[in-house]
């Protein structure tokens, strides 16, 4: 039985550590007043190669130290829309077990046919800072359901995608974890 990668190699370590402390330049800190969300096109994010270095005739090039940098970016903020996430799960179930354990997934069906081009549309957030309000298809900041009000209306995100809805529409099959 699969146990996961093996231990991070240092170099790697380096590369997501220097890649935190760029991001952290470029991005808000996240604070009791903000929400910080972010969208990123991750061409065919589906499986991944299970090795830190993929070699030039490594298939799928995508390997656990892309994933891992990705991850650096991703946990910068509360949620994150990711495009073309493709029907298998792999690099994604990677990418959440790096994120640890408060983040969450919520996914839309693969979209079938040569429009589709087999993908989804996956969105991750940080359970600690946002939580589904019981809405279909609606974060709310957690401020906002148990601390001290901002404002008199509660700051909430709220999606919507082509392959997801409400229960009882086209496309009302979205999954949650």
């Amino acid at each position: 039985m699969p146990t996961g990668p093996p231990a991070t190699p240092d170099q790697v370590v380096a590369q997501v550590e220097a890649l935190r402390a760029q991001v952290r330049a470029a991005v808000p800190p996240r604070t009791d007043d903000n929400l910080l969300i972010g969208t990123w096109n991750l061409r065919a994010f589906g499986d991944v190669s299970p090795t830190w270095a993929a070699g030039p005739r490594t298939s799928p090039k995508r390997d656990w130290t892309a994933v891992a940098l990705v991850a650096a970016v991703v946990e910068q903020l509360d949620v994150v829309a990711l495009q073309e996430v493709r029907r298998s799960t792999g690099a994604l179930r990677f990418l959440r077990s790096r994120l640890g354990p408060t983040w969450r997934v919520l996914a839309s069906d693969v979209t079938e046919g040569s429009a589709g081009n087999g993908e989804r549309l996956a969105f991750l957030y940080d359970s600690s800072r946002v939580e589904p309000s019981g809405s279909w298809g609606r974060l709310c900041s957690r401020r906002s359901r148990g601390g001290p009000p901002t404002s008199s209306r509660a700051p909430r995100t709220r999606w919507g995608s082509s392959g997801c809805g409400p229960p009882g529409t086209r496309g009302s099959r979205c999954r949650s974890s």
